[in-house]
């Protein structure tokens, strides 16, 4: 039984025939020993026909689909070509070796020519990658180099499918730096306060907000140096003048310590740190809801920005969360309470991060199982539609929610919700008719250009005739007056040879 290779490379596709198999025997170590002596490699190997690739993207699109285990057009016609033909109902003498089995079940589906990819075969491939550029005999030296550092970029980068605007690592790490940000903000505005509490100790009570209270001890500095100049920056600070007032009156009768100018200048210069720090944290809150939405707008719209970045952030990707089942996403972050419910065998737990949604505090005690499980539910829905989506839309996310709420409402006052059908039929019509009036329009539009063209077209056309006649206009009256001064020269001409004659 004779043994065919079928090898990709990055200029075109390649099929040899293995001769002398006795030689080397069916062993891989005696393959891989005759490997590395080319002139007994040569006499196994024979290159029978070679199809060169058109172009660089010819050659990427070729390269793609094999390795993802689809036969193109060109590879089957350049195998049925090259290959004894296949008669029905009779075994084949031959067999083609692949480099991938799902490559070799596609070509046996299609051509039923039958393949195999074993450890000989893959060494026979690697002596024919480690020789190709000999066994092609007009090859240049260099350009199977320069072919395959181009198809190596481009398959990369094609292999990597990299969309700026989709990126959900940026997520993953807005939301891990959020929540660092919240702990230290908390940790250094309770040592402000713990700092400034020795100098001016009643202003914690007056004072609840960390950030607040942060602003509003820059401004003091000094509390002997409070007066009635600070009441308006207080109360800008505050947004109460009763509280500013306050706070100056208690500036005055306080018990606190002295902090000499050096302590007075160190505390300053914290609390302005955990002021910078509280403004980036607002700052990157708004990147993350604005990445949410270009990443997970659905997601977003279902259970809010903070929850679906922590749900992405925990699964690890959009991708993975897509690929969870609704009944893993229930309880994505309650995974130490589930183990220990499985030990123990007692109650496992009916939510994780999802917990931290509206809908469950919302709904009743013994309603908030279900509900979380439904929550879950339009959550898988959700991600899946805004990982697999070509275009981003919340109307999908919007629907879903309103689908909670109805869910909600049935458990409270029984009313029925809608069927989950019928919600995504409404919304692909919706947004079919959308893309019908953005079309209309856009024809429409077209269609207003076309008559302005048109009309100035015409216009110009007019402008032009007008200009002509008046052109034509001025000739003919200048041709008049030469022909009546032509007219009167004649006459005098004449006159003047009649008095001539007379003479």
């Amino acid at each position: 039984m004779s043994l065919y290779l079928s090898y990709e490379s990055s200029s075109g596709f390649s099929l040899l025939k293995v001769n002398g198999i006795d030689e080397i025997g069916q062993n891989t170590e005696a393959v891989r020993s005759s490997v590395s002596d080319l002139s007994r490699f040569g006499r196994v190997v024979e290159l029978i026909a070679f199809h060169p690739f058109e172009s660089a993207l010819d050659a990427l699109n070729q390269i793609n689909a094999v390795s993802e285990g689809y036969m193109t057009d060109e590879l089957r016609s350049f195998l049925e070509l090259n290959l004894p033909k296949v008669k029905e109902g009779k075994t084949p003498k031959f067999s083609l070796g692949v480099s991938e089995p799902k490559i070799g079940s596609c070509i046996f589906e299609a051509t039923k020519i039958p393949c195999q990819s074993n450890e000989f075969v893959l060494e026979l491939l690697r002596g024919v990658r480690q020789h190709f550029d000999r066994l092609i005999k007009d090859l240049k030296p260099g350009d199977l180099e320069k072919a395959q550092l181009g198809l190596a970029h481009s398959y990369s980068r094609a292999k990597v499918k990299f969309n700026v605007h989709r990126v959900d690592n940026m997520v993953i790490q807005a939301i891990f730096l959020l929540d660092t940000l919240d702990k230290d903000i908390n940790s250094f505005a309770m040592r402000v306060r713990e700092w400034y509490s020795w100098h001016f100790p009643e202003l914690v009570k007056i004072v609840n907000d960390n950030y607040l209270y942060s602003r509003v001890s820059k401004i003091i500095e000094d509390k002997s140096k409070l007066s009635e100049e600070h009441v308006p920056m207080l109360t800008e600070v505050l947004g109460d003048e009763d509280k500013a007032r306050e706070v100056v009156e208690a500036g005055k009768a306080s018990m606190g310590q002295d902090l000499s100018p050096i302590d007075l200048m160190n505390v300053q210069t914290f609390a302005q740190r955990v002021m910078d720090l509280a403004d980036y944290r607002k700052k990157l809150y708004d990147y993350l809801v604005a990445k949410m939405g270009d990443i997970a707008p659905n997601l977003a719209a279902l259970i809010g920005d903070m929850v679906g970045a922590r749900l992405i952030s925990h699964a690890g990707s959009l991708t993975n969360l897509a690929k969870c089942p609704s009944s893993t996403l229930q309880i994505l972050g309650a995974e130490k309470a589930l183990f220990r419910a499985l030990k123990t065998r007692g109650n496992t737990p009916k939510y994780g991060l999802i917990f931290h949604s509206s809908f469950i505090g919302r709904a009743s005690a013994k309603n908030k199982g279900r509900i979380a499980r439904y929550l879950a539910n339009k959550c898988s829905i959700a991600s899946r539609i805004d990982c697999f989506a070509d275009s981003s839309t919340t109307a999908f996310g919007e629907k879903l929610r309103e689908q909670v709420e109805e869910r909600l409402d049935f458990y409270d006052k029984g009313v029925a919700p809608r069927k989950n059908v019928d919600v995504m039929k409404e919304v692909i019509d919706n947004l079919e008719k959308k893309d019908e009036g953005e079309v209309t329009a856009v024809e429409g539009s077209e269609k207003k250009k076309k008559k302005e063209k048109r009309k100035t077209e015409e216009k110009d056309e007019v402008e032009e005739e007008e200009e002509k006649s008046k052109k034509k206009k001025k000739k003919s009256k200048a041709a008049e007056e030469e022909l009546t001064t032509d007219n009167g020269n004649s006459k005098k001409k004449k006159k003047k040879t009649k008095s001539q004659d007379d003479e």
